[in-house]
């Protein structure tokens, strides 16, 4: 291996006296960074391309479905307002404080971070909760036709989502409250808040898909 040596007066070089290639020193940089200058950030956002193509493909495969039937849904009442809108509302509400964590985390706040990501993980237990009474609430099983099955995809798919979320948010607060603790967490946090949007916003769509398209 070639051994670079400090010359007096002059630059490094080898022990053969050749010019080194150019060198920079990046002790003085940040080991993390936020947005773009984060390979975690483009990670998510590939991420969420590729999931939000799920959720099309799902949605358009409810449509085709339907232009199949002339009645739809089919042999079964559409489901239940009641606890999709309540989540709904919990979803957006959640917003506030999902925007309030990353803030902190981008501060490297890690009291704030850690307290608004504890009220994040409260929020998104309270929409899972009531995911199992929207479940109930689709009068149609996932076997039962074409209609529950597609139905039962959609919301399924965003209930995965939702707890690989959860179970995200609860390790990333667990690691703020008792450590151990990196600089590059507040990174996570604000990613994570980046995630849970993509959350929230895609459950706009499929929620006009599976509680609205059947009344129309």
């Amino acid at each position: 291996m070639t051994e670079l040596r400090k010359v007096p007066g002059g630059a490094a070089s080898d022990q053969n006296g050749a010019a080194p290639a150019l060198m920079l020193d990046v002790r003085h940089l940040p080991s993390f960074g936020f947005g773009h200058r984060s390979l975690m950030w483009w990670g998510t956002m590939c991420l969420m391309l590729i999931e939000g193509t799920v959720f099309a493909i799902a949605a358009m495969a409810y449509f085709y479905l339907r232009s199949l039937t002339a009645s739809w849904p089919l042999n079964a009442a559409p489901p239940q307002l009641l606890w999709g809108t309540a989540n709904t509302a919990i979803l957006l509400a959640s917003m506030w404080p999902n925007q309030l964590a990353k803030r902190a985390a981008d501060r490297q706040d890690r009291t704030r971070s850690r307290l608004w990501l504890a009220v994040c993980l409260l929020f998104a237990l309270a929409f899972l909760v009531l995911r199992a009474f929207e479940f109930a609430a689709l009068n149609v099983s996932w076997y039962t036709n074409s209609y529950g099955s597609v139905v039962w995809l959609l919301l399924g798919l965003h209930t995965t989502h939702l707890i690989t979320d959860a179970v995200d948010t609860a390790v990333l607060a667990v690691l703020l409250f008792t450590g151990p603790f990196e600089g590059k967490r507040f990174v996570d946090v604000s990613e994570n808040a980046m995630y849970w949007y993509f959350v929230v916003l895609s459950w706009l769509p499929i929620y006009a898909v599976i509680y609205l398209a059947p009344r129309l």
